[in-house]
C-alpha cells in the first residue's frame, strides 16, 4: 500500500514568522555591533567635536562671515596691487 503524500505547508504560518523574527534579531545585532563614530571605528576623528565647531557653544574667536569675506577680498586686492607696483617699478628701473 502506498503511503499518503503530505501536501506542502501553506505559505506564511508559524515557521515563516519565526524565520522573520530571527532575521530581524540578526539585523539588529549586526547594527548594534557597528561603531557609530569614526573614532570608535579607529579612524581617530570624533564627530561630536566636529559638530561642536559649528555651534554657538564653541570656545574661541567668533567672527562674522561678512568680516571674513571683506578681509579675504582685501587680501586679494593687496596682492594684486603689489604685483602691479612691482611691474611698474621694474619698468622704471630698467630691469
Amino acid at each position: 500500500m502506498s503511503t499518503p503524500v503530505s501536501a506542502p505547508a501553506p505559505p506564511g504560518g508559524p515557521r515563516s514568522a519565526v524565520r522573520r523574527r530571527a532575521t530581524q534579531q540578526h539585523q539588529q545585532n549586526v547594527a548594534n555591533q557597528r561603531p557609530n563614530s569614526t573614532r570608535a571605528a579607529g579612524a581617530g576623528g570624533s564627530s561630536s567635536t566636529m559638530l561642536k565647531l559649528y555651534t554657538d557653544e564653541a570656545a574661541g574667536l567668533i567672527v562674522d562671515p561678512m568680516v571674513v569675506m571683506v578681509l579675504s577680498i582685501g587680501f586679494i586686492l593687496s596682492v594684486v596691487a603689489l604685483h602691479i607696483i612691482a611691474k611698474i617699478t621694474n619698468k622704471l628701473m630698467g630691469n
